[in-house]
């Protein structure tokens, strides 16, 4: 692989700006190549290019030992101090041999290379600033969690003003937990250092004297430990306030490691980034200057490669020293002095492609191939379309199936998603804040969609076969349970705790799912908004579980006749059900209008609300006919069709900037052909309006059959969100780019009266 391939695949993508452009150095060089190709053509000298060729493998080889003298004559580069004091110093070089030809192109060149040197160093000594900030903050934070410990493990030093927190039987009898026993060896280990240089001191102070210490530097400090739960929620509502004193509790102390543990893997994990960034861009100079000097048949790298040596880019070593103070301080106060198990936890896991993901991949989809065609033919052999139960079978079996139609779709549409997104360089286990090394690719989710068809298509084609054979008539009850056997399975899979089947992204999907549903009393964070936007294309899913509880809960499969329309509740539950989603996101869009203090979440949720009340006309219609509620729902889908297909695309995607580097689009795209995305801009528009398809009473269509009608409107729905996917992560990574937010801190957990709650 070539450099410059190498370097874009290894470089922080959020970053990218601050990096060297390799590329526009490279097409310099180029030109200054074939300019000199030009002019030495035009020449005709053969002893000219005789002497270029001998002075170039005499560079080489190291033999010319007058190359030396050659270096100062080239380049001249110097650190600059500017006129302002606030400004940073920055390089100059200077070309000395703009007289010869070509050397107008030489001269721009170095200025280029000066331009790119100063932006890598000067966001490079940003960057250390705030890591070095950090760095201290994180002391301090360490400094407090070892008083802690010491008041927490030491009852007879914890006296806080006149009373004491927690009896010492409290405290032992926590320790005695095996449970705790883990905790209880690295908590201690700080307790015993600590005692004893205590009880090294000087025998004239006072023996209160390291107790008043601790309850001295713990005075000031306040807590931050409240956990994203609706609980915690309504309390700080109630208390409208973030500050809780210290307790000097166990579970106090446990909340509090926990949080810290995690500061402190993240903290490693920029440094790690900043280290990477550090050393590529040093290697990018080391590479074009070498490919400056082979075209030009100079030596002025190693003048140029020295000044960046001695720059704070080459000689500052201060990420490695912080690196080591980390790994040290993790080693000691959270793996109990193990440092194997410290560094493994502090470094980041890669994710190791497996083949035989592949190979069963191969095989799933080659039998689910094989299964539609048998589903196809036994249709066509028996003329189950013209049998006197298929539409008896419609009504009721086909509604149970789609449903895992819709779950196979939004999945491979999914696994096309993550494929475009590792394809372009999108950070997604970053902005959904997937647990490094845990992530689906799409390998993986195609992987699961297959076995998910297989299973659906085993259970349809078994399903028609004990319906048509005259041998298994008696077992037609048995029939009617394939479809509940089938989501029994899937959600024994799903929330299987065993530590197989992908357990983490199981429990990550599990949780976003379960804090849609309770909003607004959790804090939203991306992952959540977008998985609630997913649920907002699967309203027929959510129906289909309702006629899956109906079916099966009223006892309607022991003769395969359904009566859920003639019930009032279930017509009311069938509004309910498919407003859930939209309901979820008008909460979290409220939560985050006050939380952010952001207008534009207000109106994001007025047209969630705005399509809530659509949904709800449309469906009334459905049940009730009558050109009052046509005219009705056809104005309300109208107005929401438009609001939305207008925040799809310009809030959303970030599209449609007039002014922009790419006229009607944005700045950067991550697709060179502009026209993608005004395609995918009309389909959008178009599939949107595939939601007034009740309204135009395009379901009754005379050569499909209802049912088929309304799950394919749903899985046009589906595919509309799949593309809305691919565009609305690309944005939401070039606004990370535009922030260079490569990696999120998590809160800390001590706070002083001095500082804001972090």
């Amino acid at each position: 692989m070539k450099f410059g391939k190498d370097l874009v695949s290894q470089m922080v993508q959020e970053w990218q700006a601050a990096y060297i452009d390799y590329k526009h150095l490279k097409k310099q060089l180029k030109n200054i190549s074939k300019s000199r190709q030009q002019n030495s053509g035009s020449r005709g000298g053969f002893l000219e290019r005789t002497l270029s060729l001998y002075r170039s493998f005499s560079g080489l080889t190291g033999r010319d030992n007058h190359m030396t003298k050659s270096e100062d004559e080239v380049i001249l580069a110097n650190r600059v101090q500017p006129e302002s004091s606030a400004d940073d110093q920055f390089y100059q070089t200077m070309f000395l041999k703009s007289s010869e030809d070509d050397g107008e192109r030489e001269s721009h060149f170095f200025k280029i290379l000066d331009v790119e040197f100063n932006k890598v160093l000067r966001f490079y000594k940003e960057k250390v600033k705030e890591v070095t900030v950090q760095a201290e903050e994180l002391s301090k934070q360490m400094d407090t969690l070892i008083a802690l410990r010491i008041m927490v493990y030491k009852p007879s030093m914890r006296q806080h003003g006149n009373h004491q927190e927690i009896e010492s039987s409290d405290v032992a009898r926590d320790c005695r937990d095996p449970a705790n026993r883990g905790h209880e060896d690295s908590s201690m280990n700080v307790v015993q250092e600590l005692g004893t240089s205590s009880e090294s001191a000087s025998e004239d102070e006072p023996k209160g004297a390291d107790r008043d210490q601790h309850n001295t530097h713990l005075d000031h400090v306040k807590i931050n430990i409240e956990s994203n739960s609706p609980l915690s929620t309504l309390r700080r509502v109630i208390k409208r306030t973030k500050r809780s004193d210290l307790t000097f509790r166990i579970e106090e102390l446990r909340l509090v490691e926990e949080k810290l543990r995690r500061v402190f893997v993240e903290y490693y994990q920029q440094l790690g980034l900043l280290k990477r960034y550090r050393l590529l861009n040093m290697l990018a100079f080391s590479k074009i200057m070498k490919k400056y000097d082979k075209i030009t048949s100079r030596a002025a790298s190693k003048t140029y490669l020295l000044i960046i040596d001695n720059s704070d880019l080459g000689g500052s070593n201060e990420v490695d020293k912080l690196m080591g103070r980390v790994e040290s301080t993790f080693v000691k106060y959270f793996s109990s002095g193990n440092r194997r198990k410290g560094v493994k936890l502090l470094r980041p896991r890669n994710k190791v492609e497996r083949h035989r993901t592949t190979f069963t991949l191969g095989i799933l989809t080659g039998c689910s191939v094989a299964l539609v065609v048998s589903v196809i033919v036994t249709i066509h052999a028996r003329g189950l379309i013209q049998h006197e139960g298929g539409e008896q079978y419609m009504n009721n079996m086909f509604p149970l199936y789609s449903l895992f139609v819709f779950i196979f779709l939004h999945m491979f549409m999914y696994g096309i998603n993550t494929y475009l997104w590792r394809r372009f360089r999108v950070n997604y286990p970053f902005i959904f804040g997937l647990k490094s090394g845990t992530e689906l690719g799409f390998r993986e989710i195609f992987l699961l969609a297959s076995a998910l068809s297989v299973l659906t298509l085993a259970a349809v084609l078994s399903n028609l076969d004990m319906e048509m054979d005259p041998r298994t008539q008696r077992y037609q009850t048995l029939t009617e349970l394939v479809p509940a056997g089938l989501v029994m399975v899937l959600l024994l899979i799903t929330f299987c705790p065993f530590n197989i089947i992908y357990r983490s992204s199981r429990f990550f999907l599990i949780r976003c799912t379960w804090h849609c549903l309770l909003a607004p009393f959790y804090k939203v964070t991306f992952s959540d908004f977008f998985l609630a936007d997913q649920l907002t294309s699967q309203v027929q899913a959510f129906r289909s579980v309702q006629f899956y509880i109906c079916y099966y809960g009223w006892g309607d499969f022991k003769r395969r006749s359904n009566q859920c329309l003639e019930s009032k509740v279930y017509e009311i539950f069938f509004i309910v059900v498919a407003i859930i989603p939209f309901w979820s996101r008008v909460l979290q869009c409220l939560r985050r209008m006050f939380e952010e203090k952001d207008l534009m979440q207000g109106l994001n949720s007025l047209k969630y609300f705005s399509t809530v009340a659509a949904l709800i006309i449309r469906t009334i219609y459905d049940f009730r006919k009558g050109t009052f509620w046509k005219i009705v729902a056809a104005s309300s889908s109208g107005v929401t069709t438009i609001f939305n297909t207008y925040w799809d695309i310009v809030m959303d995607w970030g599209l449609l900037r007039k002014k922009a580097r790419n006229p009607w689009l944005r700045d950067k795209l991550l697709i060179s052909n502009k026209a993608v995305y005004f395609v995918a801009m009309i389909v959008n528009i178009l599939l949107r309006l595939v939601w007034m398809q009740l309204v135009l009473d395009f379901d009754e269509a005379p050569f499909l059959h209802r049912r088929v009608m309304i799950t394919l409107v749903a899985c046009l729905e589906i595919l509309r969100r799949g593309i809305w996917n691919f565009f609305r992560l690309e944005n939401e990574h070039f606004d990370n780019v535009e922030k260079y937010r490569a990696i999120k801190l998590s809160s800390l957990p001590f706070y002083y009266d001095d500082q804001k709650c972090l």
